[in-house]
């Protein structure tokens, strides 16, 4: 098999990979809506849905990166392991009430287990990289991207019944932890670095690698409390103008339009460009629209559904359009055998921070309605466009894109 072929086959694999088993990440989100109708869960309940896997995979990062098990083992039995534990941790929903604690319980574990998924994928795809790291890690992300929606997607299809959705997201998943073991490792892959866990520590002390990781803080400020709102947005707003049952399936559809298909041609546009113009233009490029739209989406709560899905499918391809690119950046800035642990590091403190934001939505939304809950989330763009825009004018910024900044 040559070595061009070799890549494609790989690349693709892996992206069918990434996308089964993030399913899980949002399997829990995605039938919000029909948990709060037939259980009436609360704004803080549903928020922990979300944050137990946030927090799950904040400690199965940081344990990850302080044994530096994304470069020391192999990656592929790596991502196997955690995607089974995942899936049968995700299966164990069926079983349980929505409301009962074991619930946070195995959403933590689900998260736990991501670190072994997202980290080490963005990896694997950076062993092939010849001059188009933006363009591998971007398909990546956007697989991650196709796989967080895929539930939304699910669940319209799936009618009423929330266990649809959560059995579906399980078996795909399952079926993508035997699939990994297809993909092969490019020749950038470096030899195992000895165990040194004060290695994780220059994420923050190497000036370069810290500005890249806070513009990455400033994305995944409003990133992920987006992804987790935007469903029960979108459901409020169209049921001010469209019958309930009709406001339910379409608020679905538009979701999965919004995340998956706006994310997925975000993270790509944003990989080609990023590899032609430079990294940091494009970040800070993205992160200017999406903080635009955080600031404005909500004057348009209540307008025409179709006005109200374009505006918000615009701000799904700004917002996750520089996620890759973060990522390509620590990559490039890394010493080679550390890349895994730098990229097990960055994902850590990125989803340490979606906690505040992601539990800081219901109190908005009570206090200042939907109309105005989006818009502290600019501030995350705001002072992530300051640190790319600082590391552009620092000299390291010519190791990024192969000298584009």
């Amino acid at each position: 098999m040559s070595l061009v072929r070799g890549k494609a086959i790989s690349l693709a694999v892996l992206a069918v990979c990434e996308v089964a088993v993030m399913a899980l990440w949002f399997s829990a989100s995605a039938v919000i809506p029909s948990l709060q109708q037939s259980y009436d869960l609360s704004g803080t309940a549903a928020s922990l849905l979300t944050s137990s896997v946030q927090v799950g995979f904040v400690c199965g990062t940081l344990a990850s990166a302080v044994l530096g098990l994304a470069d020391r083992l192999d990656p592929r039995r790596f991502f196997m392991v955690s995607a089974i534990v995942a899936s049968i941790a995700n299966t164990g929903l069926l079983f349980l009430e929505p409301t009962s604690a074991i619930v946070l319980a195995l959403r933590f574990l689900t998260g736990a287990c991501m670190a072994g998924v997202y980290p080490v994928g963005m990896k694997m795809a950076a062993t092939w990289a010849k001059g188009d790291l933006g363009l591998l890690v971007g398909l990546l992300v956007g697989a991650l991207t196709l796989g967080s929606a895929a539930p939304h997607l699910f669940n319209a299809f799936g009618g009423i019944d929330w266990r649809f959705t959560i059995l579906l997201a399980s078996l795909v998943s399952l079926s993508a932890a035997f699939l990994i073991n297809l993909v092969r490792l490019g020749p950038n892959l470096s030899a195992a670095p000895p165990f040194r866990p004060a290695s994780a520590f220059k994420a923050w002390t190497d000036r370069p690698l810290r500005l890249a990781n806070i513009g990455y803080l400033g994305h995944m400020w409003e990133l992920y409390a987006m992804w987790a709102w935007i469903g029960v947005f979108l459901d409020s707003s169209f049921r001010l103008t469209l019958a309930a049952e009709d406001a339910s399936f379409w608020a679905r559809a538009a979701t999965f339009l919004v995340m998956g298909i706006g994310g997925a041609f975000g993270c790509v546009a944003g990989g080609l460009f990023a590899d032609r113009m430079g990294r940091t233009l494009v970040t800070a490029g993205a992160m200017t629209v999406s903080g635009a739209c955080a600031a404005t989406v909500g004057l348009f709560y209540g307008a025409n559904p179709w006005l109200l899905t374009g505006i918000c499918f615009i701000w799904g391809i700004a917002i996750v359009a520089d996620s890759a690119q973060f990522s390509a950046s620590v990559a490039e800035l890394s010493e080679r055998n550390l890349v895994g642990t730098m990229l097990t590091v960055q994902t850590c403190g990125g989803f340490l921070l979606t906690l505040i934001t992601i539990h800081l939505m219901p109190s908005l939304v009570e206090g200042f309605g939907w109309h105005l809950a989006f818009a502290p989330l600019a501030l995350g763009p705001l002072v992530g466009v300051w640190a790319m825009l600082r590391l552009r004018s620092l000299p390291d910024a010519t190791r990024l894109a192969e000298g584009r900044r």
